[in-house]
């Protein structure tokens, strides 16, 4: 049987040919991954680059805040549970109806805590005299509701303080001063931070006379927190007798770090 023949009979055979068909689509998807891949990688170099330089830069942002947080504490002690939750509740009410009749939405006022905590009396036995141990004896309950208050219009922080003060409400803490954005002043450091390793970059390229590739790595640090103006004040400190406090906003300072990698070409 000469080849032609042999060939005639595999092509012929229906099961071979099925076979021919697997293989050469198997073959086929093969040449296009690689391809893909090589199209993907083109001018890439094969190994990681081992010749780079790094340049680092410190990032700054001052913003003025666009929001400040007040909190305060309502407390009462009785003699039973129910009575000291009464007399917390009343004021509790009290003081919220002041703030939200200050235009401030209910969004922007929550309960951070709301504790009962039993109160004791203690006895004890003068020095050099014998007594049975010390013990102890129970006196009442003190409810106590702690609320924080989001200021979204600066000018009214001094008036929430003294309408505040004026209610006798304890531990008033605050303001806060800051941005709704928490992640905002330490973005626009970060983009502060990036320029500044650009054109550090740029400049050593021309001093170096080399050329950067793209960037092969990338790490960040935020800098210390800025610090808020705080204000505090305990029950019956601030009234409407003693005037509306000023309170100035300024502003805070956030800071970034950043160092970039480069290739060098």
């Amino acid at each position: 049987m000469d080849n032609k023949d042999f060939f005639s009979e595999i092509v012929s055979n229906a099961g071979v040919r099925i076979a021919l068909i697997g293989v050469l689509a198997i073959l086929g998807l093969f040449l296009v991954a690689e391809t893909v891949n090589l199209a993907q990688n083109f001018g890439r170099p094969s190994n990681p680059a081992t010749d780079t330089v790094t340049v680092s830069a410190n990032g700054q942002a001052t913003l003025p805040p666009d929001v400040a947080r007040i909190s305060f504490t309502v407390q009462n002690t009785a003699k039973s549970v129910s009575d000291a939750q009464a007399q917390t509740t009343k004021q509790a009410n009290d003081a919220l109806d002041y703030v939200k009749g200050q235009g401030i939405a209910d969004k922007d006022v929550k309960t951070l805590s709301y504790t009962i905590t039993p109160q004791y009396a203690y006895q004890t036995c003068p020095p050099g005299i014998f007594c049975p141990a010390t013990s102890r004896k129970l006196t009442g309950y003190e409810v106590a509701e702690n609320i924080q208050v989001t200021v979204r219009d600066l000018t009214k922080v001094g008036t929430l303080l003294s309408g505040l003060g004026s209610l006798q409400v304890q531990n008033i803490s605050g303001p806060s001063f800051g941005l709704d954005d928490p992640t905002a002043g330490y973005d626009a450091a970060r983009a502060d931070a990036i320029a500044k390793a650009k054109a550090q970059a740029k400049a050593l390229e021309q001093e170096l006379g080399v050329t950067f590739g793209g960037i092969v790595n990338f790490s960040e640090s935020n800098g210390s927190a800025p610090q808020p103006l705080m204000y505090a004040a305990s029950a019956g400190a601030v009234n409407k007798t003693a005037g509306t406090p000023e309170v100035p906003p300024g502003e805070n300072t956030y800071n970034a770090s950043v160092s970039i990698t480069y290739e060098i070409r």
